[in-house]
């Protein structure tokens, strides 16, 4: 019987359990086979981006069009990013994982090291707006600076659009060539993925394992638990407002999140994304921008995280609160959200600057730092799986149009 690729996966990450398992720290010798296959992905991600939007663009009817994708499209994030933030901050009401905590003792035996002075600033909405305009194209590119792409690449759409027949159908032709030829790249990448995910699954394993047990489990069970209400809450808006049934998707998505869980990267997951929703056939036009938008501006599992930090070191610092309060820790974290980089690790810089916004201990925050890898992998495959339901529901939307 021939393995496809999900298969593939899955018995790497299986092999990479029971390395890490039997190894523990020693595992760590292959980190780098997970490392090159991180970077392949992140490698293909910025030019595989470019193209595939503007061959969507290109293909787009009218700018009012785009408007209503637009419109859609943010919409959605922006609903469910709210919902996230609150279900992280109603999951540490209810488990209170914070309250107890004996500060000195805690922070000097759990966290990975201490923290101490500014780890940066709460950015302005207008700080945002701006850096989303690439001031050097090659430094956007180079950064991997995937909300500045998409930018770029709507401004060289709308221009093309606005070009004659002639010259507009032969940039269209070269779009879809340079994005096929990427999507063929990805599929070439995609070969080394059991080794790579299996290495970064041995390595977690071995790392990891042991601190599921102790100060930090009803912290994770908290974050976990909100994430999977959230998952939920995707699944039902497929199964209601879209053409795909759970099951269906979930099948046709499994190298997916087996990619998100393992790299914990928005941007190196997005090279799977696209080509996965090539594979669910959803409109080109649709997901070309609807995903790489999403990279940046979609970021439910770490809301979720986010508030649960927040939660968390307020409990522990003995804090609480008003209602009003609330209404600004909600502002904050939307904004926020969106600077965390879709890179591993980003979500948790993002968070000590979150707390540090509201004038909290950030030693206390620190201690998530040690097991924050498991917070990731959730982060991420919640971050990419809101995506992925926000293009399916657009599409549908779209096609009840034409």
């Amino acid at each position: 019987m021939k393995v496809g690729p999900g298969g593939r996966i899955l018995i790497g990450m299986l092999a990479g359990v029971v390395l890490g398992a039997v190894l523990g720290e020693r595992v760590a010798a292959i980190q780098p086979l997970g490392d090159l296959f991180i970077t392949l992905l992140v490698l293909v991600a910025a030019p595989l981006v470019f193209f595939n939007l503007l061959a969507g663009l290109t293909s787009l009817a009218d700018l009012r069009t785009l408007g209503r994708l637009a419109g859609k499209t943010v919409g959605f994030f922006l609903t469910t990013e709210l919902v996230a933030l609150s279900l992280g901050l109603g999951a540490m009401a209810l488990l209170r994982p914070g309250a107890g905590l004996r500060l000195t003792e805690t922070v000097t035996e759990t966290a990975p090291e201490t923290v101490s002075g500014a780890v940066g600033e709460a950015p302005s909405a207008a700080d945002v707006l701006l850096d989303m305009i690439p001031t050097n194209v090659v430094r956007a590119f180079a950064e991997g600076n995937v909300v500045q792409i998409v930018i770029l690449a709507l401004m060289l759409g709308i221009a093309t659009m606005a070009l004659g027949d002639g010259p507009r159908a032969r940039l269209a032709t070269l779009f879809e060539d340079l994005a096929g030829l990427f999507r063929r790249l990805v599929h070439m990448v995609l070969w080394v993925a059991p080794v790579g995910i299996g290495a970064l699954v041995a390595v977690t394993v071995g790392r990891y394992g042991a601190d599921l047990i102790g100060p930090t489990a009803r912290f994770l069970a908290g974050v976990w638990g909100a994430q999977i209400v959230i998952v939920t809450g995707y699944m039902l808006l497929l199964r209601f407002f879209s053409d795909y049934r759970p099951a269906r998707f979930l099948r046709a998505t499994g190298s997916l999140w087996a990619t998100t869980a393992a790299t914990t990267s928005s941007l190196a997951s997005l090279s799977v994304g696209l080509e996965t929703a090539g594979r669910l056939d959803l409109p080109r036009r649709v997901y070309s921008f609807v995903l790489p938008l999403g990279a940046q501006l979609n970021k439910d599992g770490t809301s979720v995280m986010l508030a649960a930090v927040l939660l968390f070191t307020a409990q522990a610092a003995g804090v609480t609160f008003s209602p009003a309060d609330f209404v600004t820790i909600l502002l904050l974290g939307m904004l926020l959200s969106h600077g965390t980089g879709g890179v591993p690790g980003g979500g948790f810089v993002v968070a000590l600057i979150y707390v540090q916004a509201l004038n909290l201990p950030i030693e206390v925050a620190a201690i998530v730092g040690g097991i924050y890898r498991l917070v990731d992998m959730s982060n991420t495959t919640v971050n990419i799986m809101g995506d992925m339901v926000g293009a399916a529901l657009v599409a549908r939307s779209e096609a009840r149009r034409a």
